[in-house]
């Protein structure tokens, strides 16, 4: 509830946000790292607001003309870090909040799609849905299901 008020201050408040989405499909061909800087630089294309340096939360540079510093754990050292850390949790939440109601058996609007046992239950149950990545798929049931990799 607290990530949800900082969330609803920071769109209020924020001189400037930008959010990126990298679907499944595109994770599963580039992988979840080089998704997550694709991730990053179009949320910083989005911004209207001119930024001195981008503060990078980690230790991977994306692409980008503008100064930029890593910081490993950064989110826990530089508060606008930290809001972006808050805004991109809070929107991907609520996109699985959505996906909740079309897949309800997958448990999305409580597990947010981590790997809790009632979610690893239901793709054992029901198989993947179309938005279950399958490269972790494979890799977290590593041959030991027969998964429909196909929906």
């Amino acid at each position: 509830m607290a990530r949800i008020k900082a969330y609803e201050y920071l769109k209020k408040y924020a001189l400037s946000f930008g959010i990126g989405i990298v679907d499944e499909q595109t994770i599963d061909r580039i992988n979840i790292r080089n998704a997550t800087m694709r991730a990053m630089e179009q949320a910083l294309s989005m911004l209207n607001h001119m930024v001195e340096i981008v503060l990078i939360d980690g230790n991977m540079k994306i692409n980008t003309d503008l100064p930029q510093e890593t910081i490993v754990d950064g989110d826990k050292i530089h508060l606008s870090i930290a809001s972006a850390s808050i805004v991109a949790k809070v929107y991907r939440d609520s996109i699985m909040e959505r996906y909740a109601k079309i897949y309800p058996w997958y448990g999305f609007d409580k597990n947010k799609g981590y790997g809790t046992k009632q979610h690893l239950d239901a793709l054992k149950k029901y198989g993947p849905s179309p938005i279950h990545r399958r490269s972790f798929l494979k890799k977290l049931f590593s041959g030991q299901l027969d998964l429909p990799m196909d929906m």
